[in-house]
């Protein structure tokens, strides 16, 4: 069955299990958009000069993820936990060719440090 945000694949517990599959996907997202958003709390930051408790969450939040993904080996352990109850899809080929979605750790890890990297600068001077 395809779904517009990727196909769920069924192992015969049915609607449940395909309800949990989508309720871990909208978990995930969630996790990823705030994520994103504490990327940009450090450009933002970067930019304007400021700190303030939101930049500190962003950073913690962004060292947390970076701590749980090299324990597990360089892999999300939301993908982990999303196999277990079926979901054959890892989340970044929900959006990208697998190819370039295997990279994306590698990616955000590069644009993360570069984030930081002008922060350091900024608020240094």
């Amino acid at each position: 069955m395809a779904e517009a945000d990727g196909p769920i694949r069924e192992t015969g517990a049915g609607s449940a299990h395909r309800s949990m599959i989508v309720f871990l996907r909208i978990i995930h997202g969630l996790i990823a958009a705030a994520l994103i958003a504490s990327v940009g709390a450090i450009y933002y930051a970067a930019v304007t000069e400021t700190h303030g408790i939101w930049l500190y969450m962003a950073l913690g939040a962004l060292l947390v993820e970076g701590i749980v993904v090299v324990l597990n080996k360089g892999n999300c352990p939301f993908g982990h936990i999303s196999r277990q109850v079926g979901d054959s899809k890892p989340f970044f080929e929900l959006f990208l060719p697998p190819r370039i979605a295997k990279q994306m750790f590698k990616v955000n890890f590069v644009i993360v440090l570069i984030g930081c990297a002008l922060l350091l600068i900024r608020l240094a001077v």
